[in-house]
């Protein structure tokens, strides 16, 4: 093996603190301490061991930290005195992880645990350090255990000590008092503790990621489901990846699977696949297969069994497959514990965690997750009901319910049909009602006819033959009637589809006189003949009906619109429901017609006459259309009110796609009040659930998911917006070239409040590339200036340069624009001298801001005759760079004063070190040609500021606090060489003007610049 220098390992100590988590930093790790010892350096090997000890801590592996620690602790014992005051301290801390893996290895006997556990204590004791950590270490070594007594008593005597620098975070101690009081049953308890936590008020390197975890099942048990949601939505985004945070993933795997979100359970852990075997921390093992396991039993319980799941070890397993083998090593491992402690506390536990049930049917997350296969045993699904249909007391009732919801066309009518054919396929076929049997099969072919079925005309026609044999001519020519427009739908001929259609208004008037359904079954044949009509008439007509569809033209719906305005007319006393659906069919005409205020009250009769009629869930599609029509015209009270009638008519509707049309509606419309972003979320969030439920997951679930995200946002809830945005990504980027560049703009936002500006650099790069093609440049020009914001942020500076004489370039292509090109200007300028501070990088970041005046000089003088907003805004713009020169002369003399301090030690160090001090003046003469003039850039500063603040002043009071900022600078500037009085007063100046019109200056601002005064008259 080659052996490293002492000048690698240093470098490598220095990588490796930077490395991610996991094997491969361990690994490195590991060499290095080994390298470290076998050159002999002590100090070396001491750091490296440390390193190492960090290195394990955060990873799968953080019980192999024993050895080293032992080993440092066998250092610091042969010579204290080698370890400064934070080596020691460091030290110290560290025995506290020591203390939890000792606890967590069931191959280290209970007595050496123990014992581990008392030096703990004597050591702290000499230290001089507070109790308070043993006695928590105490207590979970207890638990374990099953000593509840021991453990009540080291809990209390826990918060009884005294706080000091060896204890724990406030974030890491509440997370294990509130973990404590779910072991005792108390969820309520331990949510109260850990809300400072999960509030954000108490955080650190792993808070509130493993809290907003151990949350999940709490918050469902008390039935704090909005929280539930937000805190799996929030919490993943943290531990996502993280190997020190399994435990934490297996807490949100079992989440899922006692939510009804197997499948979102499913996706996390196969993000984590690579995990999911023997870890070298065992109790972590267990931890997180834990909750894999609740998964995979309930995903097996769902017939989901046979289904592929992650390998093992690269070996390919079925769900139950993986079950049994996660089931067979984990008790194992809980087995050992129990070996170890005398107890069967850790597998009971784990047998109890494993069995859980779901605490909810279905808790919607918000977030996309791909939809669980149908299992080949499964029966189909009826479509999910938005309110359960009640149980039927017989089958007698339950056929006559079934045929009244039938004439009602009420929403609950097929999921009674499903049921009565269900049981009636059960009796035996002697003892089968054959109107009963009709009327199913009668359910049975409509069913087919509406999704197109190759057989549903033949059996339409052998209900109609049924339907007569058994003289229920009624129902024979609504049969008849079905037949002629599932002819229609399938794309007939329209010869045969009239013949049809003729047959079956024949059958109807000859109905007789005395049959109560006559006059409805007549109706519903002419409203049928015109629905079909309107679509034949084009089909037939070809290019001549194309050519109508032109401008000004009727759309060849004038003869359609006054057919159907007659059947209103004669309908709405007697039938005023298919009066109904008549004036629904009009007003989208007219929508059509692009005449929407002909449309409105078209609308608001049909939904009324549908509710007048007790059909309310008839009025839904015509109160959704009305209240989309509403937005568009800027009436958004009234379309909310529309919106909220429709929600609260689709009660009965069981339709999963109407469900989710009409939540999305108000959740779009509320989204436009600025106080109602909570309520906009909860519809938008339901809506997500039912487009799902629908199978529309990339259309109508995506756009849902969007304004979920977006009325997240607005209530500062940024990594829940990001979190359900970016799962419904790829969906939204589907639908067009607009809605891309946007939602990437708004991803990029999000991502940038949540101080992550790499990731939102790249979203405004991508909408960027997307607006490339885009004929105005404008929008390309703000994304890549917004990117090079983000890249600037991150530090990428080449990268933030390139963006930024990017968007400059787009800007002046398409002209009109100087604000935005200053403002490039004045940004590159503040990036040329980053990182190198010679004299070129300085003169460029003048010539910059030089060219920014020169931009809005130009522009000024263009606008100079119209005097205005915008000549306004470039005057403030010449003013803020005027006084952005200053600041960047006054970086230059500052940088030069400290490099010149740093150059003075150097050389004092050289000297006492006997270094040759012809070679230190050389050195310093070197750069001699670069040294500013400091006095002078000094002076301009002054000068420039003095000049900003002149014309702050001219623009009037709303520029106050900018002309403040400037006098501020000037004056601070004067007492810095040597002028303080001239400074004060400068200041005293504006102070006393300020004070003679004090009514209409802010209070805060009187404030800050008397505060200024007087601190600048004290330093003088």
């Amino acid at each position: 093996m080659t052996t490293l220098t002492r000048e690698e390992i240093e470098q490598g100590l220095a990588e490796n603190s930077s490395s991610p988590n996991g094997t491969a930093r361990n690994a490195h790790a590991e060499v290095l301490a080994g390298a470290a010892e076998a050159i002999g350096d002590g100090a070396l090997f001491r750091r490296t061991l440390d390193n190492l000890i960090n290195a394990y801590l955060w990873s799968a592996e953080s019980s192999k930290m024993l050895v080293p620690f032992a080993r440092l602790l066998q250092e610091y014992d042969k010579d204290p005195g080698a370890f400064s005051r934070w080596d020691a301290h460091s030290l110290f801390w560290q025995f506290k992880w020591v203390a939890t893996a000792i606890g967590d290895s069931p191959e280290i006997p209970l007595e050496s645990a123990t014992g581990w556990l008392d030096e703990m204590e004597r050591r702290y004791r000499i230290a001089g350090y507070s109790e308070r950590p043993v006695r928590e270490a105490e207590l979970w070594l207890a638990d374990a255990i099953g000593d509840d007594d021991r453990a009540e008593r080291a809990f209390r005597a826990w918060l009884a000590a005294d706080r000091d620098d060896m204890s724990d975070c406030h974030a890491c101690e509440l997370n294990g008092q509130g973990a404590y009081a779910v072991l005792r049953g108390d969820d309520v308890q331990a949510l109260d503790v850990w809300q400072p936590v999960l509030a954000g008020n108490r955080t650190c390197a792993e808070e509130p990621h493993r809290v907003l975890a151990a949350s999940l099942l709490p918050l469902l048990r008390v039935g704090r489901l909005d929280e539930a949601r937000s805190h799996h939505v929030r919490g993943y985004r943290m531990a996502r990846g993280n190997e020190s945070l399994l435990p934490s993933v297996g807490k949100h795997i079992e989440f899922c699977a006692l939510s009804g979100n197997e499948s979102r359970g499913l996706e996390i852990l196969a993000e984590h696949a690579a995990h999911v075997g023997p870890l070298v921390n065992v109790d972590d093992q267990m931890a997180f297969h834990g909750g894999i396991l609740v998964l995979l039993r309930r995903l097996t319980e769902l017939g989901h069994g046979h289904s592929p799941a992650v390998p093992y070890e690269g070996v390919p397993h079925s769900v139950s497959e993986l079950y049994e083998v996660l089931r067979a090593g984990s008790l194992d491992i809980a087995r050992r514990f129990d070996a170890r402690n005398g107890t069967t506390r850790v597998s009971d536990r784990f047998l109890a965690r494993i069995a859980r049930e779901p605490l909810v049917g279905v808790l919607p997350l918000g977030v996309r997750s791909t939809a669980l296969p149908q299992p080949p045993t499964a029966a189909p699904a009826s479509p999910a009901a938005a309110a359960p249909v009640p149980p039927a007391a017989g089958f007698d009732e339950l056929v006559e319910r079934a045929r009244q919801a039938r004439e009602q066309r009420h929403p609950a009518a097929d999921a009674l049909w499903d049921e009565v054919g269900v049981r009636a396929d059960a009796c035996p076929e002697s003892a089968a009602d054959p109107l009963v049997m009709a009327d199913v099969a009668d359910h049975r072919a409509l069913a087919a006819a509406r999704a197109g079925a190759d057989d549903a005309a033949a059996l339409l026609e052998a209900v109609r033959d049924r339907y007569r044999e058994l003289g229920q001519d009624e129902r024979a020519a609504l049969a008849q009637l079905r037949l002629a427009s599932a002819a229609a739908q399938s794309g007939a001929e329209p010869r045969r589809i009239r013949e049809l259609l003729a047959v079956a208004v024949d059958a109807a008037e000859a109905l007789a006189p005395e049959e109560p359904l006559r006059p409805r079954r007549i109706a519903l044949a002419e409203l049928t003949a015109i629905r079909v009509e309107s679509y034949l008439r084009p089909l037939e007509a070809g290019a001549e009906h194309d050519h109508e569809h032109g401008p000004g033209g009727d759309h060849g719906h004038g003869e359609l619109a006054a057919e159907l305005a007659a059947f209103a007319a004669a309908h709405r006393e007697a039938l005023p429901d298919l009066a109904a659906e008549a004036e629904e069919m009009l007003g989208r005409i007219a929508l059509s017609q692009g005449d929407p205020e002909r449309a409105l009250p078209l609308l608001a009769s049909s939904a009324g006459r549908s509710v007048s009629a007790g059909l309310p869930w008839q009025a839904v599609d015509a109160l959704v259309l009305r209240a989309g029509v509403l937005v568009s015209l800027g009436r958004p009270e009234e379309a909310e009110a529309d919106a909220r009638s429709a929600l609260e008519h689709s009660a009965e509707v069981v339709d999963a796609e109407t469900q989710g049309v009409v939540r999305l509606t108000l959740a779009d419309i509320l989204l436009r009040r600025a106080d109602a972003a909570a309520e906009a979320a909860d519809h938008a969030l339901t809506a997500a659930h039912w487009f799902d439920q629908a199978g529309l997951t990339s259309d109508g679930g995506a756009q849902a998911r969007l304004v979920l995200a977006r009325a997240y946002a607005r209530e500062n809830r940024h990594a829940d917006a990001v979190e359900v945005l970016q799962s419904t990504l790829p969906d939204l980027l589907e639908h067009g070239e607009g809605q891309t560049v946007s939602v990437r703009e708004f991803l990029g936002d999000l991502l940038r409040q949540l101080n992550d500006p790499r990731a939102a650099a790249e979203q405004y790069l991508l909408a960027a590339e997307v607006a490339k093609g885009w004929e105005d440049p404008r929008p390309q020009a703000v994304f890549a200036q917004a990117a090079a914001e983000q890249l600037s942020a991150a530090r990428l500076v080449p990268e933030a340069v390139a963006a930024y004489e990017r968007s400059l370039e787009l800007y002046r292509e398409a002209g009109g624009a100087p604000v935005a090109e200053v403002r490039i200007l004045r940004s590159l300028a503040w990036m040329a001298p980053r990182g190198d501070t010679g004299a070129g990088a300085w003169a460029r970041a003048r010539d910059l801001m030089d060219q920014a005046v020169g931009v809005l000089e130009a522009a000024s003088a263009e606008h100079a005759q119209s005097p205005g907003e915008q000549a306004a805004e470039l005057r403030a713009e010449l003013a803020q760079t005027w006084l952005q020169l200053a600041q960047v002369l006054d970086w230059r003399v500052t940088s030069h004063e400290e490099a010149q301090d740093a150059e003075d030690e150097d050389a004092d160090r050289g000297d006492e070190e006997g270094g040759d001090e012809e070679d230190a003046r050389d050195s310093r003469r070197t750069g001699a040609h670069d040294e500013p003039d400091t006095a002078a850039l000094r002076l301009e500063e002054i000068e420039l500021t003095e000049r900003a603040a002149a014309l702050y002043a001219e623009l009037g009071p709303d520029h106050l606090g900018d002309r403040l900022q400037c006098v501020q600078y000037a004056a601070w500037t004067e007492q810095e060489i040597g002028r303080g009085e001239a400074g004060i007063a400068r200041l005293s100046a504006l102070v006393d003007e300020l004070l003679a019109v004090s009514e209409g200056v802010p209070g805060d601002l009187l404030e800050r610049a008397q505060s200024s005064l007087d601190s600048l008259k004290r330093s003088s």
